[in-house]
């Protein structure tokens, strides 16, 4: 119950605070992607772009805001996709336990949470 009203708190009150949080910590490691908030890779395709059009992606990643039920149907800011160049670009967010083993038991919990952002070429997934 909480203090303020006595009120029980709904399951999906709840929830709805939890992918808050997520959503948060996403949006913050996209717009600062380095430790402490999690760590970004690349694959062989984006890595090997020229400096300019690496720089152009990244920026995409950082700046995306085209969510929708659709692509984000938990409203956690995990994925999205865009286009550049001609070429389909998808980045998303994992959460893993802090040795990256496992996944994280508390993706809302930055303390038993490691980000990983992976962003990719289309036709490299």
């Amino acid at each position: 119950m909480t203090i303020e009203s006595n009120r029980p708190i709904d399951e999906r009150d709840a929830a709805s605070a939890r992918n808050l949080r997520i959503r948060l910590l996403n949006d913050q490691l996209r717009a600062f992607p380095f430790p402490p908030r999690g760590q970004m890779v690349f694959t062989r395709g984006v890595a090997a772009l020229p400096g300019d059009d690496l720089g152009e992606v990244l920026h995409q990643v950082q700046t995306f805001d085209a969510f929708s039920p659709d692509n984000d149907p938990h409203g956690e800011h995990d994925f999205g996709s865009f286009e550049h160049s001609g070429v389909r670009y998808f980045w998303k967010i994992d959460y893993y336990d802090l040795e990256k083993t496992y996944g994280s038991p508390n993706p809302a919990d930055p303390s038993v949470t490691c980000r990983v952002l992976t962003v990719m070429r289309a036709d490299e997934y």
